[in-house]
């Protein structure tokens, strides 16, 4: 009896043609998900006599009670080399080999610079009113050559935006818990002297931070107010970064101009999320990493994984 596998959220319906999967047909029976499950009784429902799953990022959480749900359970893939949402530990008592792939970064630095141009151009007002017969030309853009752009974070990610930034003509200043002036110094970047410094004197804040203990609500409503109410907030790192009530607080109060959002506490956004509505927020729906080679990477490292785990030797195992 072949083995089952879910891949889940492939919201595109493009899983199955981006990678070969056919070289698994002789064992593994594959079942691609398009929707979103919701509630843990509906996931736990639709994957319960699978045996292997293929999740994407930190769309759904896999906890100590859903592994409990989930007996038949045996190879959790996820995309990236780093989920939250995966309790290992807890795979690991449940006897689930967890496995990930690899991510490239260079699709959230192009997204992190389409909402700064989107921002500063204010294309969505713009071309919006163009289409339905609004006014012609009715915002006056913000200049990025000249005007400083601060990096909460200067990672991998957060080094290719700097030097995007450099490109335009920005000065680009960075800050974060670890971050060196030996470091910044290498990457033509100055080091904000603290985090309160960095958003002061910024006119675009990027957050470019990995989601952890001492970075959940980095940047809540003291951080906003500290804003120039001319700067954007761009966040396409993790949404628990910033203080979301705080920033829509911001938002609707004026205390800054804009913010560009591509991450959420919960996704899909609700229909009734007042993030929707808000017409000085800039967002999309975690997009950062949606593009055509990054899904080839993951899923085509996905079918690797899984033809490793059936011979007994897996790779590229989480925790």
């Amino acid at each position: 009896m072949k083995l089952r596998c879910a891949v889940l959220d492939d919201y595109q319906d493009v899983a199955l043609s981006t990678a070969d999967f056919s070289r698994l047909a002789d064992a593994v029976e594959v079942t691609s998900f398009q929707g979103h499950f919701s509630t843990e009784d509906e996931l736990a429902g639709a994957i319960g006599d699978c045996e292997i799953v293929i999740a994407m990022r930190e769309r759904t959480p896999f906890t100590d009670r859903l592994f409990a749900r989930l007996p038949r359970l045996r190879l959790l893939i996820t995309s990236g080399m780093r989920n939250a949402s995966i309790d290992i530990d807890a795979a690991a008592r449940h006897g689930v080999t967890v496995c990930g792939t690899a991510s490239n970064s260079e699709p959230a630095v192009e997204l992190t610079w389409a909402l700064i141009l989107g921002l500063a151009r204010q294309v969505v007002r713009e071309s919006t009113a163009l289409r339905e017969g609004g006014p012609w030309q009715s915002t006056v853009g913000t200049d990025l050559y000249g005007s400083r752009l601060g990096l909460l974070g200067l990672g991998k990610i957060g080094t290719k935006v700097a030097r995007i930034g450099q490109a335009f003509g920005m000065e680009v200043t960075a800050w974060s818990q670890n971050l060196t002036a030996e470091r910044a110094e290498a990457v033509g970047v100055r080091l904000a002297y603290s985090k309160e410094e960095l958003l002061e004197s910024s006119d675009f804040v990027s957050v470019h931070l990995v989601l952890g203990d001492r970075t959940r609500g980095l940047v809540g409503a003291d951080e906003l107010k500290r804003m120039r109410p001319s700067a954007y907030l761009v966040n396409t790192s993790r949404a628990a970064v910033v203080d979301q009530a705080a920033l829509a607080e911001a938002l609707r109060g004026g205390w800054i101009a804009g913010a560009g959002v591509d991450v959420f506490e919960e996704e899909p956004l609700p229909v009734d999320h007042e993030f929707r509505s808000l017409p000085n927020l800039l967002a999309t729906p975690h997009l950062g990493y949606v593009t055509r080679h990054n899904y080839r990477t993951y899923y085509d490292q996905a079918v690797e994984d899984i033809a490793a785990f059936l011979a007994g030797s897996p790779i590229r195992r989480l925790g």
